[in-house]
């Protein structure tokens, strides 16, 4: 079996771990759960026939790539980069975290998660920003980790990247 590393990467509070949780174990709390150093988790999930485990390493958030731990990064097969689609903020760090995974993990594949889609009516991320960020060829998928909205597939699809590479 093929294991790989994951890396959620985002600001504070975005879901990170609820999209975690909603992943592994199919629950969602509504308490907030802050992560301090990393988590790690571990989903074995089946990509076209092919089955993968996946070493999910839940990253405490920040507001910056470069307060990252570096270490935490090395020997990671991917990234899913987390927004909050109701707090543009977060988005600016996503954007900031990609730019500088690009520079450092030219070869990883990522995927940019626009959080929390079961409240799209409160988001002050536009369309306009999400259409522009695909027309660059970025994969963005708008997740919800409280309804499980396309966070199974969105791993899959990492995974399916993941592989790709080998």
């Amino acid at each position: 079996m093929i294991q790989k590393k994951i890396c959620m990467l985002g600001y504070f509070s975005v879901g990170k771990t609820s999209l975690v949780e909603q992943f592994v174990r199919s629950i969602f709390s509504e308490k907030y759960q802050s992560t301090l150093g990393v988590k790690v988790d571990k989903k074995i999930i089946d990509v076209d026939g092919q089955e993968v485990s996946l070493m999910l390493w839940d990253l405490a958030g920040d507001n910056s790539y470069i307060n990252l731990k570096q270490v935490y990064l090395k020997g990671s097969a991917g990234f899913l980069v987390v927004a909050d689609g109701t707090r543009s903020i977060t988005l600016e760090t996503a954007l900031d975290i990609k730019n500088n995974l690009q520079k450092n993990y030219p070869d990883v594949p990522f995927i940019i998660l626009l959080n929390k889609s079961d409240l799209q009516n409160q988001w002050e991320t536009e369309q306009a920003d999400i259409k522009k960020l695909e027309a660059e060829g970025i994969k963005v998928v708008l997740t919800s980790a409280k309804t499980g909205d396309l966070v199974e597939e969105t791993f899959t699809a990492l995974g399916r990247l993941i592989l790709k590479k080998k």
